[in-house]
């Protein structure tokens, strides 16, 4: 396991660029932590990492956002997926078919879903407001 401390949203992103660098088609990135924690900065980072060029907004009232010309990161919030048919229905398992990223918001929701070597990213609060502690589980890569 990695752990980061990130004291700003600037250095969030960073973290998640430098994953994003090395991430490759077909992997999935399984966010854990509350609302407010960094999900969506870590997220923007990734895209950016992967140089993707945009500008990365939670998925909440979309379920998920694709990103990049041939849907190369696919950003999801399950936060309301309560059951397969909802799972089915938001197109994560064709997205993981295509061989897209996805980094995955609220993935205690789809645990049972998860691939084997998915990538797991805790993100807590930390000693003060900005700061958060991230854990990453699941990298065969050093970050």
């Amino acid at each position: 396991m990695q752990v980061f401390n990130s004291n700003s949203y600037e250095q969030t992103v960073s973290i998640g660029e430098r994953l994003g660098s090395k991430l490759r088609g077909g992997r999935v990135v399984a966010f854990f932590g509350g609302l407010g924690m960094g999900k969506t900065a870590f997220t923007t980072g990734v895209a950016k990492g992967m140089g993707i060029n945009c500008d990365v907004s939670s998925p909440t009232f979309a379920i998920v956002n694709v990103y990049g010309r041939n849907s190369e990161l696919c950003h999801f919030d399950m936060y309301r997926v309560s059951s397969w048919d909802d799972l089915y229905s938001t197109g994560y398992f064709d997205y993981i078919d295509m061989g897209s990223v996805l980094c995955v918001e609220w993935s205690e929701n789809i645990e049972n879903a998860l691939p084997a070597d998915a990538i797991r990213i805790s993100i807590e609060k930390g000693e003060q407001d900005n700061d958060r502690v991230i854990k990453i589980d699941g990298c065969d890569f050093e970050i």
